[in-house]
């Protein structure tokens, strides 16, 4: 600093030497033009090396979360097994011998719908019988349903099906 190749300032208790520009030679017009062209040469080759790093770093990323080759070979094994025994199950169901045929399945599903109406019918009657005698009982249906001893489908959670 006392020879004035470096100068120094003063914050406070702090101090700062940085070079003495004053000293170093102006560039000209011609070379910084040069030097803004080759900043811009850098700045195209590092965009296109982070652009290239990036898509490298990705294709990492698919490689490192893929299968490796002997996980693959467990799992082909695995599913291989997996599809032996579905194999070996159908089979087994197809030389079933107590299969339902589709005409008992039809009268079977006739018989639930016509139970089905009955219950709904009979619910139906019961209820409107029972809406007439609560038309003159002095109590609530609750208590008139206790002291005749009604159960409904309500308290034992039966829903009608659909």
């Amino acid at each position: 600093a006392q020879q004035g190749r470096v100068r120094e300032k003063t914050y406070g208790k702090q101090k700062i030497y940085f070079a003495d520009q004053e000293q170093l030679p102006a560039a000209s017009d011609a070379e910084l033009r040069g030097l803004d062209g080759e900043i811009a040469a850098r700045s195209a080759q590092l965009q296109a090396l982070q652009q290239s790093c990036r898509h490298i770093e990705a294709e990492l990323k698919d490689l490192n979360s893929s299968m490796t080759t002997p996980e693959m070979a467990k799992e082909v094994e695995a599913l291989r097994k997996d599809c032996a025994s579905y194999t070996e199950k159908l089979e087994r169901i197809k030389s079933a011998t107590n299969h339902v045929t589709p005409e008992e399945k039809e009268k079977v599903c006739r018989e639930q719908q016509l139970y089905h109406r009955e219950w709904r019918r009979r619910k139906r009657m019961a209820t409107e019988l029972l809406d007439a005698i609560l038309e003159g009982y002095p109590k609530s249906k609750k208590q008139f349903f206790e002291e005749v001893g009604i159960e409904t489908d309500e308290e034992h959670g039966v829903v009608l099906p659909a």
